[in-house]
């Protein structure tokens, strides 16, 4: 990739959270902190689910995709972002923001589509329960994600491909922590126009497209719930919504937040300091919330637990 007068590309500059060299110290802690918090969290909750047979179900089965996505999610931004602080440089090859830019994208949609699928998984457990074993089967779950892998996988590509055409001006700083797509084609020297429609167009598509199935397939939970008679069937059939609910409200409302402040302030730093709360707070959190309320995933964990540090005593004896 070439500059307007002709010279290679070599590196973009990520500016980070703060220039400042007296808060780097914090910034670090703090965010290798939520990093190993994340990493830790959704590990032990795939470990947790795997080992006990009582979870292989669909609900469980898109639970342990979304915390493996997660963790991609995280490591594909944080990593590089401690490393700069420590090595004290801001520097990032060409090849090496294209390839976090592709991955980011990747793990975002993914993220994205299997929250639709654990709505549509919990529409059917509460309004056809009778049926759910027969609707919700190990094919069908297994063709969702696949779905979600291969859309979110073209999507990622197509934008990555739109990048790579571009040619770069000599203002190479990007004022993020991570390669993010938009403040990287506002880099291009060059008329951005269509990559401005299909980035729009795509997350008009890939974002608001599943958040319209979740609002739909919770509109149905609802009308049912609210025809139950007994208000401990009520509250049984919603308690088993409110952690995806949870995490719905959390990822959406951290994503809309962060395009919705960075276009009423145009402030690159404000739009980047928002977008840790969905790139890594929402990452973290998601394991607690779904374990602070499920007593199964409680019982997987003590049990997990339990039993590899009764292994590890064993070898130490």
């Amino acid at each position: 990739m070439e500059r307007g007068n002709g010279t290679q590309i070599s590196e973009f500059l990520l500016l980070g959270l703060s220039q400042a060299l007296e808060l780097q110290p914090l910034v670090f802690g703090l965010f290798l902190s939520m990093y190993l918090v994340a990493v830790l969290g959704n590990l032990l909750l795939v470990l947790a689910v795997g080992s006990d047979s009582r979870l292989h179900t669909p609900m469980y089965f898109f639970l342990s995709n979304l915390s493996l996505v997660d963790i991609c999610l995280t490591s594909t931004t944080v990593p590089k972002m401690l490393v700069n602080i420590q090595t004290q440089s801001r520097a990032i090859t060409y090849a090496g923001c294209v390839t976090q830019m592709y991955f980011f994208i990747l793990f975002a949609a993914l993220d994205d589509f299997l929250l639709t699928v654990m709505a549509y998984d919990r529409y059917v457990a509460i309004c056809h329960p009778l049926h759910y074993v027969v609707i919700m089967n190990p094919r069908l779950c297994g063709l969702l994600v696949l779905v979600s892998w291969i859309m979110s996988f073209l999507n990622s590509l197509l934008e990555s491909l739109m990048v790579l055409g571009l040619p770069f001006c000599s203002d190479l700083e990007i004022s993020h922590f991570f390669c993010e797509l938009n403040q990287v084609v506002q880099l291009a020297c060059s008329d951005t126009f269509l990559n401005n429609i299909i980035m729009y167009f795509s997350a008009g598509l890939l974002g608001g497209g599943p958040f319209a199935g979740i609002i739909y397939s919770y509109s149905k939970i609802i009308s049912f719930i609210c025809g139950i008679p007994s208000a401990q069937g009520k509250y049984k059939a919603f308690s088993t919504c409110v952690s995806h609910l949870s995490v719905v409200s959390l990822f959406y409302g951290t994503s809309l937040g962060v395009y919705l402040s960075s276009a009423a302030t145009n402030s690159s730093h404000a739009s980047a300091a928002a977008s840790v709360m969905y790139t890594v707070v929402t990452p973290m959190l998601n394991p607690f919330i779904y374990s602070l309320r499920n007593k199964d995933i409680k019982r997987a964990l003590k049990r997990f637990l339990g039993r590899e540090a009764f292994q590890g005593s064993t070898v130490l004896v």
